[in-house]
């Protein structure tokens, strides 16, 4: 297999990683994650003119027809800078959706809307009190004529806060963990009967708790099949999972980066740290697992044209579960050297830390996916 990036996509890594570092230094960040959003438009137009927001969709929809190796660059890039803007949110969950479940007609309103930074969206599918299964859903959905009436209860949805539609996945029949009877649907934020209380998470983004009471949806906002949705949900989450283990290399990345730089200038016993072969050994295996899970990002990304269904699956735990436990030990290995400095937050060290174990909790930590792979029978 040939790893080699093709000049396009050289050109776009080059490209994002000048501006990332013209406009997104840690001090920057710092300032947009005070604004009352938690991140700056500013620098999401500039994503937009850059063409990051139009690069996974196709051509025909308004987009750039990127793939999976273009998404994994930009997310890599993302991580390392530790950006704050809805580009998940938006691009890879709401956009992926509307990639694979949308009409065209509702894809050719939305998309160039959505690639110009006009249009945010969320995915609302997480519940209270549910586990990690992908069918673990007890909103419910019911025809009313040519409509829907969505009613449920949704939990940190990634900024949902300031999205202006969100999917929401339901169940128009069975019961919660049943695979058949599930739906999605495009809801705009604005609908009668929906509200959002804002929440921060950990790593110091936003999100919402969601609560819909009888709110209509039109048949053309439907995404996919109603009652089969199951397998959309599915491959909605995995390319997520390979860009989110893809922003993993890249926090990684910077953890590694940071706390070499703190061996070689901190002095104790008046020498350098770094000169004691023990913390030379504890970065090096800092190194180590960001080049496993570098690996594995690259894996997943590979993965998602894996035509069996029950292979990708175990493809995917098997990413989660190595990508959640590498970035954890990259992450407590990094503030364990720096010391009492690793855990302020005026140093970056600590944001590595918290979106680390940001990444590992969306949709289900290491030990949830490792359980899923043995379940399966393991990799192999």
């Amino acid at each position: 297999m040939d790893f080699e990036l093709s000049e396009h996509q050289r050109l776009l890594r080059d490209s994002l990683s000048c501006l990332l570092r013209d406009r997104y230094g840690f001090d920057r960040r710092k300032a947009y994650a005070r604004a009352p959003e938690g991140w700056s438009r500013e620098v999401w137009h500039a994503f937009a003119a850059l063409g990051l927001l139009a690069l996974p969709f196709a051509e025909e929809d308004g987009g750039l027809g990127g793939g999976a190796v273009e998404t994994m660059l930009v997310a890599e890039a993302f991580g390392e800078s530790l950006v704050l803007e809805p580009w998940f949110a938006t691009v890879v969950l709401g956009g992926g959706f509307l990639r694979h479940g949308a009409s065209p007609d509702l894809r050719a309103s939305l998309v160039p809307r959505l690639a110009d930074g006009e249009v945010l969206l969320a995915l609302a599918h997480a519940e209270p009190g549910a586990t990690s299964a992908v069918a673990e859903v007890a909103t419910r959905a019911l025809r009313d004529g040519e409509r829907w009436v969505v009613s449920g209860r949704k939990t940190l949805v990634l900024h949902g806060d300031v999205a202006d539609h969100l999917v929401v996945t339901a169940r128009v029949a069975g019961n919660p963990g049943e695979g058949q009877g599930l739906a999605a649907f495009l809801v705009p934020t604005n609908a009668a009967g929906l509200s959002r209380r804002v929440l921060r998470t950990n790593d110091g983004r936003r999100a919402a708790d969601v609560v819909l009471e009888h709110v209509f949806v039109g048949e053309r906002c439907v995404l996919g099949e109603p009652g089969a949705a199951l397998g959309l949900i599915e491959q909605v989450q995995q390319e997520a999972i390979a860009a989110l283990a893809a922003e993993a290399v890249g926090v990684m990345t910077l953890a590694h980066r940071l706390t070499v730089e703190h061996l070689k200038t901190r002095r104790q016993f008046g020498r350098p740290i770094g000169s004691f072969q023990v913390l030379q050994h504890r970065a090096t295996d800092m190194l180590i697992a960001l080049e496993e899970a570098r690996s594995m990002a690259i894996y997943a990304a590979m993965s998602l044209a894996e035509p069996d269904a029950g292979e990708r699956r175990r493809a995917f735990a098997a990413v989660k579960a190595l990508i959640g436990r590498r970035g954890r030990f990259v992450a407590e290995t990094a503030v364990q050297l720096h010391g009492g400095i690793g855990l302020t937050m005026d140093y970056a060290v600590s944001h590595c830390m918290a979106r680390l174990v940001g990444i590992d909790a969306i949709f289900g930590n290491a030990a949830h996916h490792l359980a899923c792979l043995a379940d399966a029978g393991g990799l192999i």
